[in-house]
């Protein structure tokens, strides 16, 4: 079994995905759509000409990128990145989300297992520790940089 790319709109993805899934085509097996990769959708088949005839129906699908890849080509894309990644403590994060958004914190612990970032407001009075969620911040300044 082979993995092919298929060219598609820009921000497109989801639904080109989600319509190639849907059609009953028993040498297409699986669609991933990783928000990493903009513009393709991966396609594991058994060969291209089902994938080809898909296409024919689906708006947004432009053309199916010359060759194959293997599952070992892709599988990075498969597990998901932990939101935690690339934050370490004292760096100076903003909160994006949430009942404190636009406030600016400091990272005290990193809890990877949870995915969550205990962080001291900067403009409190008292300084209380704030639990969030990993995707609810962004980094602003880090000292590892």
């Amino acid at each position: 079994m082979s993995v092919f790319a298929v060219k598609t709109t820009a921000s497109q993805e989801q639904t080109v995905a989600s319509m190639i899934a849907n059609r009953e085509e028993d040498t297409i097996h699986a669609v991933l759509a990783p928000d990493a990769l903009t513009s393709y959708v991966m396609v594991e088949a058994e060969d291209t000409a089902a994938i080809e005839r898909t296409m024919d129906e689906i708006p947004h699908a432009r053309s199916l990128v010359p060759g194959e890849s293997g599952i070992s080509e892709v599988e990075h894309f498969l597990s998901p990145k932990p939101d935690v990644e690339g934050i370490a403590e004292n760096d100076i994060v903003e909160l994006i989300a949430g009942p404190f958004k636009g406030e600016k914190a400091q990272v005290q612990r990193i809890d990877e297992g949870k995915d969550q970032v205990t962080v001291e407001l900067y403009e409190a009075t008292v300084p209380i520790p704030v639990t969030v969620r990993g995707d609810q911040i962004r980094v602003l300044d880090s000292e590892e940089r």
